[in-house]
């Protein structure tokens, strides 16, 4: 005999479903088990198997139309095939979308479908004849490489239900008439069209810099705009406040409309969102896209964002991680409408949870959490208790009663995984950081997320991928107490390469003592991007510049990286900075007195403003910046070959080179000459004079693998995988002095090396800089 599953696969199959999308679908049980209904249906009224034709209707049905009473109805017209095509069964389940209100005005309804809409051959034939007419002139020039798209679309939108096999089959030889056979050219390839010449490399430093200074010129009004629409992405086709009954999948009763009603009259149409994370951690780079979503999608429409905390584990929950994230949230540069949290809501939800007993849709059960794990546990024998037993019961658990793990409240629904009647309230005798010990019973997530943006009245619930499973829980448990319903909307969560983000495996990287703190600045936490330098700015337009999609998304951290450089490019004082000095002697410096030279902050922006540095008979330039033996091509300081030196107007040449005993150069003994066509040096080197000293950190990846988490790559697990050497310190750079009064987080480009921000560590007696990002990318790294 047939397994049940095998006998399942081949009737999907059997409709015309591939065996990959039969085997997609067994894997949803609820999908699965509605499918199988409406073929059975199908066939009752039909007398006979379902065909192709009609099994891809079928599951158009299944996958779009929830409300059984609809299916009931468009499976009349699928049945006597007055709905027979792709087109008409999209129309259908439009309409319904659109008039969500019982009964169905059948008139309007096959009007709208176009039902009893015969269209004829001879009607094809003389749309196709009139379409291919008015492109003749384009198709005769460029025969078969012409655009037959445009065609195809033209008569469709003539003949909305037609069928588009045979629309093909016509406007093919129709086309074949006008321009016969396809010749040896017809069958080439197009010719791609010649790329733009590049423009000549030599310009002037004027010219390069008034085009950085072109390229930079729009207003951040004008970039925030372009940023704010790349951002919104597929939330384009979202629906508008009140039309929630528009969106797929949206579960219509009896009472929504009057719900919706009265939802736009409290608030007047506004689009409502929320960022709800858990007060347990630290946010991070993927975070980052959401606070950037929410809020982003609120502000583009004229809305608001709530900032909710969803506490309800007060086993995890710390009063340091309420602050972090509101911290977080504002350092990116939002500010919420309001900010709440789930435990605002413990009485209503407790009430609810009362109501959805007496409806008979909870019941108190005492399965072991072990038994009620994964996809396929028993059924609760508690399930059919009396709905007075239910409440008694549930009134115990909330006295205290109860154990902890000894009894919880199940929802009788099943999630779109399959995952049957889940948790809504369990026992914890653990005081609430915010309501301290009122409460022993606590609400999932599952029962608290749609209640709380019931209650708040949110038009848009924008979650990542994973909670897709839960969409239908959350529409069911609105629906089974009458409440408001918002539309659930899901988009693909942020994944970074070379980097961990999961609470657990950061904390093991602290207690290993491979990374300091939660703000390390090798991690991709948002407190350690901020603390390396990154400015919040470059996040959100990192955030924009992908976008937002429906699927899973991984990005390379050298993306991130570029967003941060465009920022601080036009934000970052420019400094001179060595890392590893050698003393040099100017013997034939005029006078005794230090000169004082004016320096650009940001060359490119004069209304940046300057700042003086000091010029002496003792500099310090860069080791890398000098060599004795230079290898072919090398423009810098040699004994044979001056210098420039940045900012100063003179050229820098050697006169004697004095060594340790180990060979390593201490000190170079030079001499100056004042700048003119005759002495132009190839190359301009960065140097500092009367520095102050500082301590420098520069950060490598953490981890050598993209993904340090997948087995396959890593098979000793992530920690074995970390970069020992990722942190390099330099406890003595020299740095020009106009340093000495920076801030905490202020930005600086060290000229010539990369843009270093100053780190917490900083005290009053040394400077701390990490470095945040090279100048230019490191192409060995990819």
């Amino acid at each position: 005999m047939p397994e049940p599953g095998k006998e399942l696969l081949e009737l999907f199959v059997s409709i015309g479903l591939s065996e990959q999308k039969a085997k997609e679908t067994l894997k949803n049980e609820v999908l699965s088990s509605d499918l199988q209904s409406l073929i059975a249906e199908v066939r009752k009224l039909q007398g006979k198997d379902v065909d192709k034709s009609v099994g891809t209707l079928l599951y158009h049905v299944a996958t779009r139309l929830k409300n059984k009473k609809r299916q009931s109805f468009v499976l009349g017209y699928v049945a006597e095939q007055e709905i027979s095509s792709e087109p008409q069964i999209t129309a259908a389940l439009d309409y319904f979308k659109t008039n969500p209100v019982d009964p169905v005005d059948k008139t309007a309804f096959e009007a709208y479908c176009g039902v009893g809409v015969v269209v004829s051959p001879e009607d094809i034939e003389d749309v196709v004849e009139t379409v291919i007419a008015k492109h003749k002139e384009g198709l005769v020039q460029k025969r078969y490489h012409y655009n037959m798209g445009m065609i195809m679309g033209e008569v469709r939108k003539q003949l909305k239900w037609a069928d588009g096999k045979i629309i093909k089959s016509e406007v093919d030889m129709q086309v074949l008439d006008l321009l016969g056979p396809k010749t040896a050219a017809d069958l080439e390839k197009p010719a791609k069209k010649a790329k733009e010449s590049k423009p000549p490399k030599g310009k002037s430093k004027e010219e390069k810099r008034q085009n950085e200074t072109e390229k930079d010129s729009a207003s951040p009004e004008e970039k925030s705009y372009e940023n704010m629409n790349q951002l919104m992405g597929e939330a384009l086709r979202f629906h508008k406040t009140g039309e929630n009954y528009t969106t797929e999948g949206y579960v219509v009763t009896p009472k929504t409309m009057e719900i919706l009603k009265e939802h736009v009259a409290y608030t007047g149409g506004q689009v409502r969102t929320r960022f709800p994370p858990e007060p347990n951690g630290i946010l991070h780079i993927g975070h980052a896209k959401a606070i950037n979503f929410n809020f982003g999608y609120a502000k583009a429409h004229d809305g608001i964002c709530f900032l909710r905390y969803d506490d309800t584990n007060p086993e995890k929950e710390e009063e340091k991680f309420f602050h972090g994230i509101s911290d977080m949230v504002h350092w990116l540069g939002y500010t919420p409408y309001k900010v709440t949290h789930s435990s605002d809501n413990f009485q209503e939800l407790y009430d609810y949870a009362v109501e959805l007993i007496k409806r008979n849709n909870a019941y108190v059960c005492h399965m072991g959490s072990d038994e009620i794990k994964g996809f396929n546990p028993p059924d609760s024998p508690w399930r059919d208790r009396p709905v007075e037993e239910s409440l008694r019961l549930f009134e115990d658990m909330k006295k205290g009663k109860f154990e902890e793990g000894s009894a919880t409240l199940r929802m009788k629904t099943m999630l779109e995984e399959g995952k049957k009647d889940p948790v809504a309230y369990r026992i914890k005798f653990t005081p609430h950081p915010k309501s301290g010990d009122k409460w022993c019973i606590y609400p999932t997530y599952d029962y608290t997320h749609c209640l709380c943006d019931s209650l708040e009245h949110i038009s848009h619930s924008l979650c990542t991928k994973e909670f897709q499973s839960r969409r239908s829980s959350y529409y069911w448990l609105c629906n089974a107490l009458d409440v408001y319903c918002p539309v659930q909307w899901e988009y693909g969560r942020l994944n970074m390469n070379y980097t961990v983000v999961s609470k657990r495996k950061i904390a093991k990287l602290i207690d290993g003592g491979i990374v300091k703190d939660w703000d390390d600045p090798r991690l991709f936490t948002l407190t350690a991007l901020r603390r390396r330098g990154f400015p919040p700015e470059a996040i959100n337009n990192f955030c924009a510049m992908i976008g937002v999609t429906m699927s899973l998304v991984t990005f390379d951290p050298a993306m991130l990286e570029a967003c941060v450089r465009d920022v601080l490019n036009n934000t970052a004082t420019r400094v001179m900075a060595v890392l590893d000095p050698i003393r040099v002697e100017i013997k034939n410096f005029l006078g005794t007195k230090t000169k004082e030279i004016e320096v650009p902050n940001i060359p490119h922006d004069e209304s940046k403003g300057t700042h003086k540095i000091p010029f002496s008979s003792t500099i310090y330039i860069e080791r890398s910046d000098f060599s004795e033996n230079p290898e072919k091509g090398y423009r810098r300081l040699t004994p044979t070959q001056h210098v420039g030196l940045k900012h100063a107007g003179y050229a820098l040449s050697v006169g004697r080179v004095s060594k340790e005993d180990s060979g390593q150069v201490t000190s170079i003994e030079a001499t100056i000459a004042e700048l003119d066509p005759d002495n132009k040096p190839k190359a301009f080197i960065h140097w500092v004079s009367e520095p102050v000293k500082c301590e420098v950190r520069i950060y490598d990846r953490l981890f050598k693998h993209k993904n340090p988490e997948d087995p396959n790559e890593v098979p000793g697990g992530f920690i074995t995988d970390c970069n020992m050497d990722s942190l390099t310190v330099i406890p003595d750079a020299l740095l020009d002095v106009s340093v000495e009064k920076a801030k905490v987080f202020d930005k600086f480009q060290f000229e010539r090396i990369g843009y270093y921000s100053v780190d917490k560590d900083t005290t009053d007696s040394k400077l701390v800089f990490n470095c945040t990002v090279p100048l230019k990318e490191d192409a060995g790294k990819n």
